[in-house]
């Protein structure tokens, strides 16, 4: 029999804060942390916002050794996996080594690929940093994460670019159900605010300049964003024996690629994720509560994603709340996934819907209730939360409320 699968701890970071306090303030209160960033070079790009992780201190977190060890994106994962490991209160101690896992989403090492590459191409120095490939390789998180939390047992990373931490926790979510694992933090990161990222990303001609407003008609593009986002995934019956705060449950992870276009989503192929999650967790579409949705702000995913979505809700979608937290702190990339079931695990747990922040108007072809500019007080019995990534590969998390 499968075991059932407990949320009891959440690490995060992002433009809302460096913790998961400052997380569940600012979605409640819709608090839009993009803006002009104080640590990245804006000034030749016509898109001048990001979601910026304002004031961080590495230093703070970890001493000089480790540091020449770790790109921005590796820091932000470390300290969200301890805080989510905190949080969860020793959920490794007295597990075998062998049966706790760390699954997180393969970042590259952006801020130290081009920290090396202006150092030889730029300063013509004759290497880069002598630790540039220990720093930027992708695997670099769940390898740090296993180091500075002890972990023994499977640990790897998973590339799929905006859905890889959504693949990373689902990943992890059946291997502790199968009773490969006991407990495993998962999750992502990522650190993408670079010149050389930010003006390719404004190359491909989808950032806006002056908002994130996604499923609103004027929407006009996504907007960056650096963060990381984790969970404890244990055992259900092992967290209630040993006096654990859950947070809530996971129940169903669903997975599918469009195989159809390197950019544009395709309806179907979203709408069967969804489907594939709730089938996998026993819930009927009707159960359903909540969706975090991978809200984007650009012209083409939002509409796709509404239409996907009518495509497993039906004529229910008009009763269904559904927003992007990403109109909050940005589109993190590979750590997205993590961050907004960071959101939706708040939203089970605290009993309250997240918004969309910057709707100004309704769009025809994004008819949905998307949680306009003010969050609201509700209890979610069920949600899901979307992502769906360039390549047309996806991943749907659906989780409860834990009932005792």
């Amino acid at each position: 029999m499968a075991a059932r699968v407990a949320i009891t701890g959440l690490g995060a970071l992002s433009a809302l804060g460096q913790d998961v306090p400052s997380h569940l303030a600012g979605l409640r209160a819709g608090t839009v942390g993009i803006g002009v960033p104080k640590h990245s070079d804006v000034s030749q790009l016509k898109s001048k916002i990001v979601g910026e992780v304002r004031d961080f201190q590495p230093e703070a977190h970890f001493d000089p050794r480790q540091l020449g060890l770790m790109d921005r994106a590796t820091q932000f994962a470390v300290v969200a996996a301890r805080e989510a490991v905190k949080q969860a209160g020793e959920p490794f101690a007295g597990v075998a080594p062998h049966k706790v896992g760390a699954i997180f989403a393969a970042a590259i090492g952006y801020v130290t690929m081009e920290e090396g590459y202006q150092k030889i191409y730029l300063g013509k120095a004759p290497r880069p940093h002598p630790f540039t490939v220990p720093r930027a390789m992708p695997n670099a998180s769940p390898a740090h994460i296993t180091i500075d939390l002890g972990i023994h047992g499977p640990a790897f990373a998973i590339a799929s670019a905006c859905s890889s931490a959504a693949h990373a926790i689902g990943t992890a979510f059946h291997m502790v159900r199968s009773g490969m694992l006991d407990a495993a933090v998962a999750g992502g990161s990522e650190a993408p605010l670079t010149n050389g990222m930010m003006r390719s990303w404004e190359a491909l001609r989808v950032l806006s300049a002056d908002a994130c407003r996604p499923f609103s008609r004027d929407r006009s593009g996504l907007v960056l964003g650096e963060g990381a986002g984790a969970l404890v995934l244990e055992n259900l019956d092992r967290a209630k024996a040993r006096g654990a705060t859950i947070l809530g449950e996971l129940v169903g992870f669903g997975m599918s690629s469009d195989g159809m276009d390197m950019t544009a989503p395709d309806m179907e192929s979203c709408a069967r994720a969804m489907s594939f999650a709730l089938e996998d967790g026993g819930i009927a579409p009707e159960a359903v509560d909540y969706v975090n949705a991978h809200g984007t702000a650009t012209p083409l995913n939002d509409k796709t994603e509404t239409a996907a979505l009518r495509h497993v809700f039906g004529n229910r979608l008009a009763m269904l709340p559904v927003s992007s937290s990403k109109s909050m702190y940005g589109h993190t990339m590979c750590a997205s996934g993590a961050l907004d079931m960071v959101a939706t695990t708040l939203a089970l747990s605290e009993g309250f819907l997240p918004p969309t922040m910057g709707f100004n108007e309704p769009d025809p072809e994004c008819d949905i209730d998307c949680v306009a500019n003010a969050s609201r007080e509700a209890p979610i019995g069920v949600a899901i939360s979307s992502s769906f990534a360039f390549g047309g590969l996806n991943a749907v998390l659906a989780a409860r409320r834990y009932e005792g």
